[in-house]
């Protein structure tokens, strides 16, 4: 007996003992393999350990030791109903059988043949077999229910033979039983059918040369108690051994969903490098979320196309008077900034529609309005337009948005800050000239990517313009920045399909590292 089979036998539970026990007892071990029949009449286990039984036999398998066959038949039986009826009639053979003498019944008659709940039942099953038509309320026999009068139909052929056996398997049925089973299956409670299970054990090489040895079975010890130290019990106890090189189970443990993740890392980056976060609301003005951004009033972006508008409230309130009126004269003439402005009559009712925020730059035009520069500010949240899904596009994503406001800020110090930004990320970032409606100098972000060996712009950046900051009381530069934290996302996680982080797919999620790899430097 080699010293590996010794170690499995140690390592054997004491079902799985019992079972290769009664093999060893009840088959001869000369063969190779051997076939036993495994249901719980022939192998004489208790019904009630039937389900250690196979959960023994299943743990045997894993190890090579057995191979369990099984083999699946669907059995039908009838129900209480269905007895009921086979013994007396289905309620359309007693209306034919009527029909035979009478050839036409009224349908109020018929509660005078069945009972008041079949009526319907009756007479459905009359018109589906053509045994019967209706005209002008009263039922009358056709041709083929003459024919079916001394001639039982496919179902009730067969409900006769369950009435004289317990239940019969559907493999064994030839077609015509087949049919009326299609027909009883129609019927309401008349039947049912239940999946019977039987077993096969095949003993392998490694099964064999187990049953070759002896072995004994008894309680083992798997942990120790108190009381069994206290007592010194321990020392009487069998242990079962355990294989430290065993295949152990997948284990998937709690974490952050990807997206929340990524989130949490871009926060903690800006808190290192002292920014202080905001946030504001997702239902917002068309003030802060355009005419604060020196955004014009008959822009494409306020669009219906392109912006959610809120039907309640319809309004929202606007700030004080005397920063309305600046953003007003900044829309109109351009104020004191030398602007040609955009020429228009600025309109505070258009300034007071309600809308989901198209973007999170509001709260950075909020708090500049709240705050005395120096400062520096980030914000994280989610916003919505109005887009087609698709596989790089929704309605709804997360945006984070920084500025940093103070004497010595500019065009440079706006590239540096960003480099540095995307270097913590874990990226080589290059900058290339934009366009934005509030911000000049503007520039967009491009991260390389090596696997890909391409660029991808990834956010878009810029100094904000005089027209918005002189409203705010804002004389000091301001550099403002922001990216879309979802193509981040897909990037990061290697996935085409900006949907997937919203999709739930629980295979992904769970094989997701638990940290989600930003390289944070």
């Amino acid at each position: 007996m080699s010293e590996d089979i010794e170690k499995i036998i140690n390592e054997l539970t004491i079902p799985e003992r019992e079972l290769l026990k009664y093999l060893k007892d009840n088959v001869s071990v000369s063969k190779d393999n051997i076939s036993l029949n495994g249901s719980t009449e022939n192998i004489g286990v208790p019904i009630e350990n039937f389900k250690s039984m196979m959960s023994a036999a299943g743990s045997l398998a894993s190890k090579d030791i057995i191979k369990v066959n099984t083999i699946a038949d669907d059995i039908v039986q009838l129900t209480d109903t269905g007895l009921k009826h086979t013994k007396s009639l289905l309620p359309e053979r007693k209306v034919l059988n009527v029909l035979k003498d009478k050839n036409e019944i009224n349908m109020g008659d018929l509660s005078n043949i069945v009972n008041d709940n079949e009526v319907k039942i009756a007479v459905g099953w009359l018109i589906r077999k053509k045994w019967a038509k209706i005209e002008k309320g009263n039922i009358y026999i056709t041709d083929d229910g003459l024919k079916s009068i001394n001639k039982k139909d496919d179902d009730e052929k067969l409900l006769d033979i369950l009435l004289k056996n317990k239940d019969i398997a559907i493999s064994s049925l030839d077609e015509d039983l087949l049919s009326g089973l299609k027909l009883l299956k129609n019927r309401k409670n008349l039947i049912k059918i239940k999946t019977n299970k039987d077993y096969s054990f095949n003993i392998l090489s490694k099964g064999l040369k187990i049953l070759k040895h002896d072995f004994t079975i008894q309680e083992e010890a798997t942990q120790l108690t108190h009381e069994d130290l206290k007592d010194g019990k321990w020392k009487k106890l069998d242990y079962r051994p355990y294989d430290i090189n065993a295949e152990f189970p997948n284990y998937f443990p709690g974490k952050g969903h990807p997206l929340r993740r990524i989130i949490e890392d871009i926060r903690e980056i800006f808190l290192n490098l002292g920014f202080n976060e905001s946030k504001g609301p997702i239902v917002d003005s068309a003030f802060w979320n355009f005419d604060s951004l020196f955004q014009p009033q008959d822009h494409a972006a306020r669009e219906m196309q392109d912006t959610f508008y809120v039907k309640n409230p319809p309004k929202t309130d606007l700030p004080e008077k005397k920063l309305v009126e600046k953003v007003a004269n900044i829309h109109e003439n351009g104020g004191e900034t030398g602007s040609d402005a955009w020429n228009y009559k600025w309109d505070i009712d258009t300034s007071k529609q309600s809308l989901l925020r198209t973007h999170s730059t509001g709260i950075s035009t909020r708090y500049l309005y709240e705050h005395e520069a120096p400062l520096k500010m980030f914000s994280v949240g989610k916003v919505f337009r109005r887009e087609t899904i698709t596989y790089k596009h929704l309605p709804e994503f997360h945006q984070v948005d920084g500025i940093i406001a103070g004497e010595e800020i500019n065009y440079q110090s706006l590239l540096g800050v960003l480099k540095e930004f995307y270097k913590k990320l874990g990226f080589e970032v290059r900058f290339r000239p934009a366009y934005f409606p509030y911000t000049y100098l503007s520039t967009e972000c491009e991260i390389y990517l090596e696997e890909k060996e391409s660029w991808i712009e990834l956010g878009g950046s810029g100094m904000f313009r005089p027209e918005v900051l002189e409203p705010l009381n804002i004389d000091v530069p301001v550099m403002a920045f922001g990216l879309g934290i979802e193509r981040l996302a897909m990037i990061q996680y290697d996935i085409t399909d900006i949907r997937m982080l919203y999709k739930s797919d629980i295979n992904w999620l769970r094989n997701l590292p638990v940290k989600n790899g930003l390289k944070l430097e």
